[in-house]
């Protein structure tokens, strides 16, 4: 359950990032309790690509993405530093919000979100914090920097005017700059994966549903790169209501790649109304939107009705001049 929590919040954070930029996010979780999980863990992602991995049991910072840097075990020791900095921190806070908040013995969980964006215009974004305890209300600080305010959320933390003056000094001026300095250092290395632009395979399908004689339409993006793409259904030139609509969740390929998919039902009410539905597809690696149609179901049983009259009738033809060829054949033996 602990493993899921961690790709939940992250892929969640991800969705959350804007098409275009990148950010780097440390994931943290702490486990108070018996569980076949360390009782510290954190992951490193460089937008959806994993760079680093710590936990509890080994007590060393693990490179994911690259070994041969000159400045690797230098980079290992200082990241072994900052996560075991971070253990004992978590570990102080989740003791103190068990008793805070009157739980009782057993396994709980406190976990930390933390980074930066980068977004796609080179800028800083923001610097976000974000911890929660036992999946119940988060703590949250936020610093942006193109606004200079911050976003402050804590309600289980009780610290006077100085205290908060120290923490907005170092988000200011030690967290925010070194994340950003970090985040672009990794995206230089990394640039062939994570700035990579892969297009978008689509493909539109209909299905016949026998127990209300409706339709189900569905149109399928798949092998692009990066995660964030916009697709929408329209009916008519307007775009179908959300509620209307299944699927529309980006899954990984097991490629490296996404894909999504969205579904609409027809009712057979509205097939006889010959609505036009199309499929709208943006992202980044695409010039232009992709814009294709499904037709009319109409039109489809026409175009069905054709390929038939087109395909099998000069067979059957065939068959039977064939056949005639056949029986005359054996009349000119019988009477020679």
């Amino acid at each position: 359950q602990t493993i899921m929590l961690v790709y939940v919040y992250l892929l969640s954070y991800l969705s959350a990032v804007r098409a275009g930029s990148h950010s780097l996010m440390a994931f943290a979780t702490y486990i108070i309790g018996q569980t076949p999980f360390p009782e510290f863990s954190a992951v490193v992602m460089l937008d959806d690509l994993q760079i680093m991995y710590y936990d509890s049991i080994t007590r060393q910072a693990v490179h994911r993405s690259y070994d041969d840097s000159k400045h690797y075990d230098e980079e290992k020791s200082d990241a072994g530093v900052i996560f075991r900095d971070m253990y004992n921190d978590m570990k102080g806070r989740a003791f103190y919000l068990k008793e805070h908040l009157n739980h009782t013995d057993g396994v709980h969980v406190h976990q930390r979100l933390a980074g930066c964006e980068l977004l796609n215009d080179d800028k800083p974004g923001p610097l976000q914090t974000w911890d929660a305890f036992d999946q119940k209300n988060k703590e949250e600080f936020i610093f942006n920097e193109e606004k200079n305010n911050f976003q402050i959320e804590l309600p289980w933390i009780m610290w006077d005017n100085l205290q908060f003056a120290h923490m907005k000094f170092l988000y200011k001026t030690v967290y925010h700059p070194v994340c950003i300095k970090v985040l672009q250092s990794y995206l230089q290395m990394k640039k062939n994966n994570v700035m990579r632009k892969v297009k978008p395979r689509v493909r539109l399908m209909k299905k016949t549903l026998t127990d209300s004689q409706g339709l189900q339409i569905s149109c399928l993006a798949t092998g692009f790169y990066p995660r964030h793409i916009n697709l929408t259904l329209f009916r008519d030139g307007q775009p179908v209501d959300d509620d209307q609509i299944t699927g529309g969740e980006i899954l990984p390929n097991g490629d490296g790649t996404y894909q999504m998919r969205k579904s609409l039902v027809i009712s057979e009410e509205e097939l006889r109304e010959e609505h036009k539905y199309n499929c709208t597809i943006k992202h980044l690696s695409l010039d232009n939107k992709l814009d294709i149609t499904f037709g009319s179901f109409s039109q489809s049983v026409v175009f069905s009705v054709l390929v038939f009259m087109c395909v099998v009738v000069p067979i059957i033809t065939a068959l039977i001049i064939w056949r005639k060829r056949q029986a005359a054949g054996k009349c000119s033996v019988k009477f020679s």
